[in-house]
């Protein structure tokens, strides 16, 4: 049985193909201006999906590389500073050791206390050093200077260590036992074996006997160095696997969420000629009025 056409279908259906030909190029041209293939999630749920994904492993590995670029300051500053304290600790030296010359003179003498003394102070300003207003010798307690100048001693005993997450549960310290650094091994502050041996050469006194105590210290220096200079290597490397992962991630976003420029617009030329074809179909379908046939 054939199922009767009237005039009034044929107006709906050409109109509902007319909207769905416009919906068709209104996407093609938000495409085109956006750039995006989609913008909705109702446009393809799964592409937003994935898009999200990827914005959180971007957001996570960018601060993954904030916490490296953080820490390798730190362990940089720290690594200068040790720099110094190795070469205060190398001129203290060689001042004691030529104090044992019998042929100096007690002047002589007091001239190599006020050195030293000169030295203290310097290596004070270094253990107050600081990265971001933050205290690198002061452990977790960096708030708070761990050299006191006017009693002129290192008072901190703060020896925790302070870690950042530089990938996910992998967690790196940033900063080292300073009481290695200024603490002797005799578990004498550093401080006050130099003003032992200032006071030793104000008096006139070789100060030959801390020989021994200081080139421990320089040791442990050393060690701090090493270890220091050891996770360096480490966190450089973490650094350029975060950056190539940015690259790989944001690539793969890119290929998620950008829509195909070039292809885009050849549909929507041929949008534009499906939808000149519809109108210039629905014209003829469209009935004529009285007026057509008075002509």
């Amino acid at each position: 049985m054939a199922v009767r056409v009237t005039q009034n279908m044929l107006n709906r259906n050409m109109l509902r193909n007319l909207y769905n030909s416009m919906g068709n190029m209104d996407k093609l041209q938000e495409q085109l201006s956006s750039g995006k293939k989609v913008s909705k999630p109702s446009d393809d749920p799964v592409i937003v999906t994935r898009g999200m994904f990827y914005r959180s492993s971007l957001i996570e590995n960018d601060q993954f590389a904030k916490n490296t670029t953080e820490a390798l300051n730190w362990l940089d500053a720290t690594d200068q500073a040790l720099d110094e304290v190795g070469n205060v600790y190398k001129r203290v030296q060689e001042l004691v050791v030529a104090s044992g010359n019998g042929t100096l003179s007690n002047d002589d003498l007091k001239m190599m206390a006020m050195e030293i003394a000169e030295l203290k102070n310097h290596l004070g300003n270094i253990a107050n050093q600081t990265v971001n207003g933050r205290y690198i010798f002061a452990g977790t307690d960096s708030t708070r200077p761990p050299y006191d100048t006017a009693s002129g001693q290192f008072t901190n005993t703060n020896s925790s260590l302070i870690r950042l997450e530089i990938s996910e549960n992998t967690y790196v310290p940033i900063n080292i036992n300073a009481q290695n650094v200024f603490n002797n091994p005799a578990g004498n502050n550093i401080f006050t074996l130099l003003d032992n041996i200032v006071t030793e050469l104000n008096n006139g006194n070789a100060a030959t006997a801390y020989t021994d105590q200081l080139k421990q210290q320089a040791d442990f220096v050393l060690t701090e160095r090493a270890a220091l200079g050891a996770r360096v290597n480490r966190l450089e490397l973490v650094e350029d696997r975060l950056s190539k992962s940015e690259v790989s991630i944001t690539g793969l976003m890119s290929k998620n969420e950008d829509a195909d420029i070039a292809e885009v617009i050849t549909q929507l030329k041929a949008q534009e000629n499906v939808h000149r074809a519809a109108l210039s179909a629905g014209a003829r379908i469209i009935q004529p009025s009285l007026v057509d046939f008075l002509r």
